[in-house]
């Protein structure tokens, strides 16, 4: 039987092999993508509906902090379409604990294939390079299924315009149509349903999350329970605002998340006490990650490095108008 210091080597070993991997040029046929985070500067969640979801006026805004995806396609002789999904844990970031064909990234690419009526045999090999973490409230899995399609369609040849990648985007998740668009766009329904586009801020924004993570389903059952309401005029100014800059930074599931993982609290009080260096900060979707948006980048980079000296992860980054997009090859 393999003892854990056993296994703990393998994985280090198998985790160095494929960062050699990741850091090396690309293979003949290979893509390069990249799948940028999110935060949302608005989130105003409403009564639950006849259908069990809720109604939802969010803000969503992406990040230049992004996830990097390699994709590569081969025929195979038999057994349809085979994924080979793999994760390359950055910076300090947890493994996933989701097996490869389980990968949101996997599914988006099997939903497209059926969309499409891609039938062929053959497998999709999809590397993803982790520096967004997960159950942070930054989209980073959303993300990756949007890369995943926009690399699947490239690699079979489907046009980007195409209206079934969008299509299966939205069947996907509320947050994956909205990293085929980037930037900064206000959306409704259940955060699925493009309003319009805003001018993108461009201000240094430093990410700060404690260990752990907040279930989106147990977010929405608490916030059930107690629902906490953002006053009209500030959705007013949300749903109006023609610039990201303009957006009032609310979010009505604070409350609920902080009451399930505490110590988001001690972050968000911690960070607001950076007033020298902070001009806002509120907590990102469902939590667990907190976002400060800081008076310039040197500013940002001095909250980055005292929250690591406290235990959390933290990473500086900008707002900006990135998507999920395929790299230029040169």
């Amino acid at each position: 039987m393999t003892n854990k210091t056993d296994a703990q080597a393998v994985n280090m070993v198998e985790q160095a092999r494929m960062t050699q991997v990741a850091d090396s040029r690309l293979e003949f046929g290979e893509i390069r993508l990249i799948a940028p985070a999110k935060v949302n500067l608005f989130l105003e969640i409403g009564d639950k509906r006849p259908d069990g979801y809720h109604d939802v006026l969010t803000v969503m805004h992406a990040l230049m902090l992004h996830d990097v995806l390699r994709m590569k396609v081969t025929p195979e002789a038999e057994g349809g379409l085979n994924l080979d999904v793999r994760c390359i844990p950055c910076e300090g970031i947890a493994p996933l604990d989701v097996p490869g064909e389980d990968n949101i990234a996997a599914k988006a690419v099997r939903l497209l294939a059926e969309l499409v009526g891609r039938n062929r045999n053959e497998t999709m090999r999809i590397m993803i390079e982790k520096h967004i973490p997960a159950e942070a409230g930054l989209g980073g899995g959303s993300s990756d299924a949007a890369a995943a399609l926009v690399g699947a369609a490239k690699l079979w040849g489907i046009s980007p315009d195409d209206e079934r990648i969008e299509e299966a985007a939205r069947r996907l998740g509320a947050d994956v149509a909205f990293f085929l668009r980037g930037g900064c766009a206000c959306l409704m329904g259940v955060g699925d349903v493009f309003d319009h586009a805003l001018s993108p801020r461009t201000d240094s924004v430093v990410l700060v999350k404690p260990e752990g993570g907040v279930s989106t389903r147990e977010a929405y059952r608490a916030f059930d329970e107690s629902p906490q309401h953002i006053d009209a005029l500030d959705s007013e100014r949300a749903l109006s605002a023609a610039h990201a800059v303009d957006v009032p930074l609310r979010n009505n599931l604070v409350s609920a998340s902080e009451g399930l993982l505490p110590v988001l609290a001690d972050v968000r009080e911690w960070m607001c006490a950076q007033d020298a260096d902070v001009a806002e900060v509120l907590m990102s979707g469902s939590g667990s990650a907190v976002f400060a948006v800081c008076r310039d980048f040197a500013a940002a980079c001095r909250v980055s490095s005292a929250a690591r000296k406290r235990g959390w992860w933290s990473r500086t980054t900008t707002f900006g108008p990135a998507r999920a997009a395929a790299v230029p090859t040169r």
